[in-house]
Formats: structure tokens, sequence, C-alpha cells
């Protein structure tokens, strides 16, 4: 049985401490941010020559009806005006007995056609100051939300991964495949992750709920009261579903489906390595990964609608539920080849060799591809159709966020595709690994992508929130996933594929380190 080593358990717990401290220190950061910091943001945005893009894309769709009812002003005063020409070209039909009325006439209309263009101009002042005021309020929410969201989004991708491993090892039993099966221990323990990220999110998302953040907005007071000045008829018209207590009750339902089947699944898998009742066990063991995948298919697009497509909510893609899923499963893919590899040079899985490699960066090579076509194919769609309501997603994103928008892409097809593509190269455990961090990081910086434009817009940074919640978050993955590695036996014995798995042999592969016997 593996033994947690003593220095790995020190490194992990200081992963966590360090990004601990980091997170409370962006967090009360973040809340000692004011107006007046939003308004030297928006000054410096000007001053640098791009204010008008930021201002373009942080002010909400509030100013649009405002501005409506201004251009409405400034035509009123025209007609107004236009009346006092005609009354005034009127006048010159009058006799000559009668111009001393008109003069005096003339002079009234003038006097109140000023009067009226003074309190228009005077409306105009207070709707532009309203606007100046509007947008830095929400220039400051920006601000305040940075912390936050540095916090949900490596939150999003440690629970999304460790989900996605739970969703890979629930296909390995229910497709009863055999090369992974002396592998599916790692998983058991890399799912160990899945209770914290959960309670994580669950506290995050109940702190937006009470308002504590910025995140959702759909959530502030008044979007769905058509009295209220926030009222927003796209959200009153999506509020059947966008409801604080329907989003809650969601969440929690999610999250508990999810951490039932691993609570079950690693009880009874260890449960099947000593129970000798002609495989019963095993096969309760495949009917509750199939009502799992039943359930996460469902639940995994509206966990993908609520938790993030919900940042954005007068935009919406049909395809997104899909493209979440891909660049988690990559990312989840990509975990589990690593620890793999870490306890294959530990001597913890003796039964691994470099075909099991070989198929876990050949799985992450085929989902790159997948991701890929996904991301072209909502990109391009949206592009082409050129429907505004549809491209304002991707014109922040190209905008604000060129260079890990473009970046990412590159990261997670071109990179992947030049490295993983030879057939020997997949079988080498540092070329996996050195593919594995860059597929890695290019899905973080697409789940980056995903949070940040919706919530801190042009104010972000790569700095102390978001390394500080990286490091909790891969802390908190290496300590629960050897603890719990370290708590049974590395080979599930009762399993009746565990032969085929110890014998799966690629023999057009190069194998390192094994001599002819393993062959």
């Amino acid at each position: 049985m593996y033994q947690f080593s003593g220095k790995l358990k020190t490194f992990s717990l200081a992963l966590i401490i360090i990004g601990l401290i980091g997170t409370v220190f962006s967090f009360y950061n973040g809340s000692q941010k004011t107006i007046e910091d939003a308004k030297q943001v928006i000054a410096a945005s000007h001053s640098s020559g791009h204010g008008e893009s930021h201002g373009a894309a942080a002010v909400h769709a509030e100013g649009d009806g405002e501005g409506e009812h201004a251009s409405e002003i400034e035509a009123h005063a025209a007609d107004e005006h236009g009346d006092s020409h005609s009354e005034e070209n009127g006048t010159k039909s009058y006799s000559s007995k009668e111009e001393h009325n008109v003069a005096g006439s003339h002079e009234a209309v003038e006097g109140h056609t000023e009067k009226h263009t003074n309190e228009n101009q005077s409306v105009e002042e207070e709707h532009s100051v309203s606007d100046v005021q509007e947008h830095e309020e929400h220039v400051l929410h920006q601000l305040q939300n940075r912390p936050w969201s540095a916090f949900y989004v490596a939150l999003f991708f440690s629970l999304g991964i460790t989900l996605l491993v739970l969703a890979f090892y629930a296909i390995q039993r229910v497709a009863q495949v055999g090369w992974s099966v002396v592998i599916l221990r790692v998983m058991e323990a890399i799912s160990a992750n899945l209770l914290p990220t959960s309670i994580l999110m669950i506290l995050l998302l109940a702190a937006s709920v009470m308002h504590m953040n910025h995140l959702f907005p759909w959530m502030a007071d008044g979007t769905v009261d058509p009295a209220s000045e926030n009222y927003d008829a796209i959200v009153d018209g999506k509020s059947w579903w966008m409801n604080s207590t329907g989003f809650m009750v969601r969440s929690i339902l999610y999250l508990v489906a999810w951490n039932v089947y691993r609570f079950f699944i690693r009880k009874s898998s260890i449960k099947e390595d000593t129970a000798n009742d002609g495989n019963k066990t095993y096969k309760k063991n495949f009917n509750a990964s199939v009502i799992f995948l039943f359930i996460f298919m469902i639940t995994e697009s509206m966990m993908s609608w609520d938790w993030i497509m919900g940042l954005d909510p007068h935009w919406f893609s049909t395809l997104f539920g899909w493209y979440v899923l891909s660049t988690l499963l990559v990312s989840a893919l990509t975990v589990i080849a690593f620890f793999t590899i870490y306890l294959r040079e530990q001597g913890a899985i003796p039964g691994i060799n470099d075909s099991h490699i070989h198929d876990l960066a050949k799985f992450m090579f085929g989902f790159s591809v997948f991701w890929t076509y996904l991301w072209f194919s909502q990109f391009m769609l949206i592009w082409y159709a050129d429907i505004p309501e549809e491209t304002t997603y991707f014109v922040m994103r190209f905008t604000e966020y060129k260079l890990p928008f473009l970046g990412m892409v590159v990261m997670n097809f071109v990179f992947p595709i030049l490295l993983l593509l030879n057939s020997d190269f997949k079988s080498k455990p540092w070329f996996v690994v050195i593919g594995g961090v860059v597929i890695l990081a290019g899905h973080y910086i697409d789940v980056f992508i995903m949070i940040m434009p919706s919530t801190v817009g042009a104010q972000w940074f790569f700095g102390i929130p978001e390394l500080s919640a990286l490091c909790f978050f891969i802390g908190l993955l290496i300590y629960t996933t050897l603890n719990a590695f370290s708590k049974a036996n590395a080979i599930p014995k009762g399993n009746p594929f565990l032969k085929e798995s110890e014998h799966f042999h690629y023999y057009n592969i190069e194998h390192t380190g094994e001599g002819s016997a393993d062959h």
C-alpha cells in the first residue's frame, strides 16, 4: 500500500496555506476599494488611449434607456423651437395695427423657448452625471469582484476536473474496459477532491445569493421589478429559471448527487476486493455507474448554464454545455496521467506500463481535437451569423482579452497536435508531462476567459488573487488525492478484468524501462 510521504504532504499543505493567506489578503484588498479607485481606473484608461473600449465593455445596458430618453427630450426641444419659428413667421401676415402686439407675443415666445431649452439642458446634464456615476459604480463592482472571480475560476476548474475524473471512471465501469483497471484506484483517489470543492462552491454561491459579491448580474435588486430603475426585461423573461431559490436548490442537488455516487462507488469498490459473491458487487457498481452517467449528462449541462452562462444572462449558446464538458474532460485526463506517472515512478502501481500511459495520452490528444471542434463551431457560427446579442460575448473577449483568447487556442490545439500526434511520443512520460502542463495551463485560461470578462470586464490581471487561488486548489488536489490513495489497495483485485489490464501492451510502440518478461 502506498505511503503518503511526509515531504509531499508538507509541500501540499504549504501550498494550501500560502494560497489561503494570499486569498485572504486579496479579499481584504478588494473590500477596501472605493469609488475614488474606480475614478482613477477610468481616468487612467482614458489617458492611455483605450478608455472608450474599456467603457463600452464595462457599462451595463442601463444607459441605453437613458440615452433614448435624452433623445426624446432633444426632439421635444426641437419641436418647440420649430413651433416658435412658425409662430414668428405667422406674425408677418398680421396688419400694421397689430405690430406692437405681435412684437410682444414674439418676445414671450422667445422667452418661453429659452426657458424650455434651459430646462432641457438641465435634464440632459442630470442624465449625463447619472451615467457617469453608474459607470463609476460598475467599475467599482468590477474591482471588488476580482478576488471573488479569481477564486471562482480556480474553484470551478478544480471541481470540474474532479467531476470529470469521476465521470471518466464511471465510463470505464459501464463500458467494462479492460486496459484501465490498474488505474481505477488513481481515479477514485482524485475524486476525493470532490467533497471539499463542493463545500467551497456552495459557500461561494450562497455568498453571491446574499449579495456579498456582484458575480451574477441577474441577482441584483430590481432586475425583475418593472417599477425599478434596474429592471431588465430579458432577465425578467428568464426569471422562471434565473431566480435565487431555484439557483441554490439546483446547485445543491447537483453537488449532492455527484458526491453520493462518489461515496457509494468508493466504498463499494473497496468492498469488491474481498467480496466473493460471484461478481454481484461488481454488477451493483456497474448499475450505479449507469445511473450516475445518466444524471451526470443532465446536471453537467445545467451546471454550465447556471454557474458559467449565468454570468452573461443576456447571452446563450446551445453548444455551451458540451464546450464546458470538453475543456474539463481534457484537463481531467491530463491530471489522471500526471498522478499515474508519479505513482508509477514511486512503484506504487506495479501493473502500469508504457501502454497505459500511451492510452491516456491518446485520450488527451483526441479530446483536445474535440475541444477545438466545439470551440471553432461555436465561434465560427456566431461570427458568421453576426447577430448582435450573440457576438457581444466574443467582442469583449477578442478586444480586451485578445492575448489569452488567441493564446489558449495555440495551447489547447496546436501544441497538443505537434507534441502528441506521434505514437511513440505518447508512451514517453516526460513528453506527456510537458504536453500536459501546457494543456492544463491552456484550459485554465479557457475557464478564465469564460468567467473574467463577465465579472471584472477590462479590469483583469494575473497577479496575487489568481496565483493564490491556484496554489490553494493545487495543494488541496495533491493532498486529497494522495491521502485517499494511501487508504486503499492500489490494485482493484476483485475486478474481473484485472488480468487483461496487467497484460495490456501495444507491440507497435517503444517500451522503455520494461523487460521482455513484461511483454
